[in-house]
């Protein structure tokens, strides 16, 4: 594993900790179960980009959660550098990661055709 993966490995679990943490506490309204799936950090450690997942009730739940996450971008980035011990502490944006939904699409899809083939 090299210098970025481990970065990147590292990002997303402390990111993950401060969600279910301090951000939880700072934010009742974050609502919903928030999964970490991916963090690029740029090699020059100025940005990040760090996929989330949100599972939750609805689809306007998901969304304010989404949105909650992105005004909360620099309180993360401050918790952030409370534990990691770097001289830069990237600027993060949220992005939602959609690989789940475009998952569970293609089952479906996959799901009737082989229905329609018995039939």
């Amino acid at each position: 594993m090299n210098r970025t993966e481990r970065l990147d490995s590292e990002y997303r679990k402390e990111i993950s900790a401060i969600i279910a943490g301090p951000l939880k506490n700072k934010e009742p309204d974050l609502r919903g179960i928030v999964s970490v799936t991916e963090a690029d950090v740029a090699p020059d450690l100025k940005t990040a980009k760090v996929y989330v997942s949100v599972y939750a009730v609805s689809a306007e739940q998901k969304a304010q959660t989404v949105a909650l996450l992105k005004e909360n971008a620099g309180f993360i980035r401050r918790e952030l550098s409370k534990v990691m011990r770097m001289r830069t502490v990237p600027a993060i944006t949220f992005l939602e990661d959609k690989s789940m939904e475009y998952g569970q699409k293609m089952d479906d899809i996959f799901a009737k055709l082989h229905k329609d083939g018995n039939e």
